[in-house]
């Protein structure tokens, strides 16, 4: 089917959209609870977060990295503004007295094993994640995959709880095997997202025109760690990122998988809340791995 009309050039990535009375774009006029949820996510001073994502288990299972999180995953704790984690891994790994915020996995179904894997269904009740404290929900939403409606329903309907009880819903950007991975289809997915309710997005970075993604977007958006890369393309691409609108990164596998996951957890940081250059955070991170 044809588009209705072409896709839109005016961008204006120099100017930033208001959002007067709070520091996120697109969450000033939202209750209080939901702020103050976002609030614990989104580092006021810098407005920007650094999620540790560690919910691959949920389609993947014991992920290289993941196969103790109580050892590899609870020390780096400290580290991260936020952990992107299932409710499963929560109740059984996470230690209550945790004071970080969790974001929490909603949806889930086909594994691995699977070939299409965009048959996802909603995986947890809002209440639970009330129940649990959780900062937010997160859920996938497959624009362009074989199950698109039902995924944008799912989220649409987490939305929906989560405005109910307070409760940010994050959809997620899934790109299939055969989807172009460009800024043309993310900066569709990402309004889609946000047009139908989520209060922030997780997208891939893209090397040309991701600035115009986060500029098309009215909400936040958090880049996806994506596949393991050297440390300091992983730290290029974070600070690309934010430097190019992002509020940040929900990184997993470029942290939990490298030779020094604490001293590469700092210099992320660093970069996305101290625009460190690249270069610095390779050279923090060399520092604080040398030093074990």
């Amino acid at each position: 089917m044809p588009e209705a009309d072409e896709e839109g050039k005016k961008y204006q990535i120099e100017q930033p959209q208001l959002a007067p009375g709070f520091y996120l774009k697109g969450s000033h006029q939202l209750d209080w609870g939901m702020k103050n949820r976002l609030a614990r996510v989104f580092d006021p001073p810098s407005g920007r977060t650094v999620m540790l994502a560690i919910d691959h288990g949920y389609f993947q299972g014991p992920t290289t990295g993941l196969e103790r999180i109580d050892l590899s995953i609870l020390p780096l704790l400290p580290a991260c503004d936020a952990l992107f984690c299932t409710r499963g891994i929560l109740r059984s790994v996470i230690p209550a007295q945790s004071t970080k915020p969790m974001v929490l996995r909603a949806s889930g179904g086909p594994s691995i094993l699977r070939e299409e894997l965009s048959d996802e269904q909603i995986a947890m009740d809002m209440e639970d994640a009330v129940r649990l404290n959780a900062a937010g929900v997160g859920i996938q939403v497959f624009i362009g995959g074989d199950f698109e409606t039902r995924s944008i329903h799912n989220m649409t309907k987490l939305v929906d709880a989560g405005l109910r009880y307070g409760m940010p819903v994050m959809g997620v950007t899934a790109v299939g095997k055969n989807m172009v991975r460009d800024a043309k289809y993310f900066r569709l997915a990402c309004r889609i997202i946000a047009e139908l309710g989520a209060q922030y997005v997780k997208t891939y970075y893209v090397e040309e025109g991701f600035e115009t993604v986060t500029a098309s977007c009215p909400v936040p958006i958090v880049m996806a760690g994506g596949k393991k890369l050297p440390e300091l393309d992983a730290l290029t691409m974070a600070h690309n990122a934010v430097q190019q609108g992002a509020a940040g990164v929900d990184m997993g596998r470029n942290i939990f998988q490298s030779e020094a996951p604490k001293a590469m957890i700092a210099a992320v940081h660093a970069v996305v809340h101290k625009n460190l250059k690249p270069a610095e955070g390779f050279e923090l991170f060399k520092s604080l791995k040398s030093k074990g």
